[in-house]
């Protein structure tokens, strides 16, 4: 856990889009006050539609082409791993294949957070 005022950004690729709710809600609990969500579509889904060849992948996912989501998130040092943490109790165990992904990168300059979230004269 690092107390240096550092920031990352926490990507978490999540599988389930029905946990994208309790998710933020927990966030919210741990003091990350800011993300954005998109929708996302991993690899073997789109080759298993798009490329004959990778049709037999279809049986490996569901009938329907899913829809992953996204969470971008810049948050303190200090709170990634709380925040790995709940998505591991929400999404399940990410070493499990199809659960998802997480992932942090050390972020060097932040323009444009709100001062709660770490902006200029409020750091993190």
């Amino acid at each position: 856990m690092t107390t240096d005022g550092s920031k990352r950004l926490l990507v978490a690729i999540i599988n389930d889009p029905d946990t994208i709710d309790e998710i933020l809600s927990g966030f919210i609990e741990l003091g990350i006050t800011g993300a954005t969500i998109l929708n996302s579509e991993g690899m073997g889904s789109v080759l298993s539609h798009d490329i004959p060849i990778f049709a037999g992948l279809q049986t490996l996912i569901s009938g329907s082409r899913p829809q992953n989501r996204m969470i971008f998130s810049v948050l303190p040092a200090s709170l990634v791993d709380s925040a790995v943490e709940l998505l591991q109790e929400i999404s399940g165990d990410l070493e499990k294949p199809a659960t998802g992904i997480v992932f942090t990168l050390p972020v060097d300059r932040v323009e444009g957070l709100a001062p709660e979230l770490g902006g200029e004269g409020n750091p993190i």
